[in-house]
C-alpha cells in the first residue's frame, strides 16, 4: 500500500498541477484578447501567443522556488562583499549603512528606496569593476542613470559575462537583475584577488556519541509526550491495568504450574458467576495503548488519507475544471470568430491605412527636402541682411559728414591762412628781388668804373722838356 501511494499520488498532484497551469494560461490569453479588443492582425495574434507561450514555458521550468532565488543569491552576494571588506572600503568611505541581507531584493513585503537602492548599486558596481581590474570612473548622485548602466554593462561584457536583459532592469535599484550582476562582479573581484572557496572538512564522530544523543532525543522526546499524556489521562490511571505486572505474575504462575504434574484441570468455579463477574469487570478492562508519532504505521495511515483526500479533492476539481475548460473554450470560438469578421471588416480601412503610411513617407521625404531649401535660403537672407546693415551704416556715416558744417569752415579757414601765406610769401619774394636788383646795379655800377679807369689816358710830355 506504502509503495502504491508513492507511485500513485505525486502522479496525482502533478498532473493536477499542470492541467490547472495549462487552464490559467488560456484564462490570461483570452483576457488579453478581451482587453485589446480584439482589433489585431491575425499574424501579430500569432506573434503574441508565441512570445507569451515562450514566456510562461521559461517561467514554468525554473520551478515554483524561482522567485525565491533572488534572496539566496542576495545573501550569497553580501558574503562575498564581506570577504572583500566592502565596509571599509565602500560604506566608510561614503558614509553610507550597512547593508541587509535582502537589501536589493525587490519585493512587496520590504520596504524599498529606489533612488538610494539605485546610487547604492552604482557604488557597489563601480568598485567592484575596478578591484576586477579595469579602470572605472565612480559615478556621482546625479549623473545619467542611462549612461551608468549601460557603462557597467559594457564593463561586465568586456569581463566576458553574458547580458541578456535590457538595462531599463536595472534602474529600479532593486530585483533580480541587480542581485545578478553584482553577484557576477563580485565573482571577478574575488578572482582577480585570487580568493577562491574551499571545501568544507567536516569533524569525525563516533558512531557511539552519535547513537548517544538520537538516544538521549528520542528520551527526552517520549518523555514530554508522557508528561502530556499523564496530564490528560489522570482521571483514567485507576482503571488501568500494568500489562507488565500482568505478564510477570502469568510467567510466575506457569513457572508454577509447570513444576507440578500434569492432570486433567477441573473448574470449581459457577458458571454464572463467572458471566457475572466479567461483565463486572470488563469496564475496568481498558487497555490505553500510547501512540509514536515516529511509528511508520502512522505515517502510512496519513499517507493513505492524504492519498484519499488528494483523490476526492481532484474529482471535485476535475469536474469544475473540466466545466470552465468547456466555456473556456467556447469563450475562445466566439472572440475568434468575432476576431475574424472584425478582421475582415478592417481589411479595406487596414489597406488604406497602409496607402496612407506610404503617402505620409512622400510627403515627409518632401517636406524634409523644403525644410532643407528653407534653412539654406534663411541662411543666404540672413548674410544678404548682415551687407544690406553694413550698406546702411556706410550710408549714415557718410551722410552724417555731409551734413556736418565743420568741414566746409576749416576749409576756408585753410583757404584763408593759405592766402596769408602766399601774401607774405609775395612780399618776401619782392624783398628778394629788390634785393637781387640792387646787387646787380651795384654790381653793374662797379664793372663800369673800373672799365672807365683803365680807359683813361697817362698826360703826354709837353714842350716845356
Amino acid at each position: 500500500m506504502c509503495n502504491s501511494y508513492d507511485e500513485d499520488s505525486p502522479g496525482v498532484h502533478s498532473n493536477t498541477q499542470s492541467y490547472l497551469g495549462k487552464l490559467q494560461e488560456d484564462i490570461g490569453k483570452t483576457q488579453e484578447k478581451l482587453a485589446r479588443g480584439c482589433l489585431t492582425t491575425p499574424t501579430a495574434e500569432k506573434l503574441n501567443v508565441m512570445a507569451e507561450e515562450g514566456r510562461r514555458g521559461v517561467e514554468d521550468d525554473r520551478g515554483p522556488g524561482a522567485a525565491y532565488q533572488v534572496f539566496v543569491v542576495m545573501e550569497n552576494l553580501l558574503d562575498k562583499l564581506k570577504l572583500l571588506n566592502y565596509e571599509k572600503e565602500v560604506l566608510a568611505k561614503h558614509n553610507m549603512r550597512y547593508l541587509s541581507r535582502h537589501y536589493f531584493v525587490s519585493s512587496p513585503y520590504l520596504v524599498s528606496n529606489p533612488g538610494e537602492q539605485f546610487y547604492m548599486f552604482t557604488i557597489i558596481a563601480a568598485w567592484l569593476i575596478n578591484v576586477a581590474g579595469r579602470p572605472f570612473a565612480e559615478p556621482q548622485e546625479y549623473d545619467e542613470p542611462n549612461a551608468t548602466v549601460s557603462n557597467i554593462l559594457a564593463e561586465l561584457r568586456a569581463l566576458g559575462v553574458k547580458v541578456d536583459f535590457p538595462p531599463s532592469k536595472l534602474k529600479s535599484g532593486s530585483g533580480e537583475y541587480v542581485c545578478l550582476v553584482l553577484d557576477r562582479l563580485a565573482d571577478e573581484a574575488l578572482r582577480k584577488t585570487g580568493f577562491s572557496f574551499k571545501r568544507p572538512n567536516y569533524p569525525t564522530e563516533s558512531t557511539e556519541e552519535e547513537y548517544v544523543i538520537e538516544d538521549d532525543a528520542e528520551l527526552t522526546l517520549s518523555k514530554v509526550e508522557e508528561e502530556l499524556i499523564e496530564e490528560a489521562d489522570d482521571d483514567d490511571e485507576e482503571n488501568m491495568i500494568d500489562l507488565e505486572a500482568l505478564k510477570l505474575q502469568t510467567t510466575h504462575a506457569e513457572a508454577e504450574s509447570s513444576s507440578k504434574p500434569d492432570k486433567i484441570l477441573e473448574a470449581t468455579v459457577n458458571a454464572a458467576e463467572w458471566y457475572l463477574e466479567v461483565e463486572r469487570v470488563l469496564p475496568q478492562l481498558k487497555v490505553t495503548v500510547r501512540t509514536d508519532n515516529k511509528d511508520w504505521r502512522i505515517h502510512v495511515d496519513q499517507m493513505h488519507q492524504h492519498r484519499d483526500a488528494i483523490n476526492s479533492a481532484f474529482r471535485e476539481a476535475k469536474s469544475y475544471l473540466d466545466k470552465l475548460q468547456e466555456d473556456i473554450g467556447k469563450t475562445q470560438e466566439k472572440v475568434s470568430s468575432r476576431e475574424k469578421y472584425i478582421n475582415s471588416q478592417l481589411e479595406p480601412l487596414i489597406q488604406e491605412y497602409h496607402s496612407c503610411q506610404a503617402k505620409l513617407g512622400e510627403v515627409t521625404d518632401q517636406y524634409q527636402q523644403a525644410s532643407r531649401r528653407v534653412t539654406e535660403g534663411t541662411r543666404v537672407l540672413a548674410e544678404t541682411s548682415e551687407e544690406v546693415e553694413k550698406v546702411k551704416q556706410d550710408m549714415e556715416e557718410k551722410g552724417s559728414s555731409m551734413s556736418d558744417g565743420a568741414p566746409v569752415v576749416r576749409i576756408k579757414q585753410s583757404l584763408t591762412k593759405l592766402k596769408q601765406e602766399i601774401v607774405q610769401m609775395d612780399v618776401r619774394t619782392g624783398v628778394i628781388e629788390h634785393t637781387l636788383l640792387q646787387a646787380k646795379l651795384k654790381e653793374k655800377s662797379n664793372m663800369t668804373r673800373d672799365m672807365h679807369a683803365t680807359n683813361i689816358p697817362e698826360p703826354a710830355a709837353g714842350p716845356s722838356a
